[in-house]
């Protein structure tokens, strides 16, 4: 069961980063210090988007529209959080 619980949170780990990482590459973009032509940088972000869409675009559909602000993320990584306190006293 440890080791179970181990997997998972590496996972979520990983997720969380690509979050990050997907986030500040949006913004890099949104406020043009880095052009979203740039090679190297718009293929991270669309990889990063492609990875992440399956899991924020059911969050997207069930959560109110906000504008321009994408809250989809930050709920994400909450639920992350919840699923990893959850798991960790199930194992205590």
């Amino acid at each position: 069961m440890i080791a179970l619980i181990q997997i998972v949170s590496l996972l979520t780990q990983i997720v969380v980063m690509l979050v990050i990482v997907q986030f500040v590459i949006g913004l890099l973009f949104s406020f043009n210090v880095v052009s979203p032509h740039h090679p190297f940088l718009a293929q991270v972000y669309r990889s990063i988007n492609t990875l992440l869409e399956p899991v924020l675009g059911p969050i997207r559909r069930l959560m109110p529209d906000t504008g321009a602000i994408d809250f989809s993320p930050l709920v994400l990584v909450v639920l992350l959080q919840i699923l990893m306190i959850v798991l960790s006293n199930l194992a205590s």
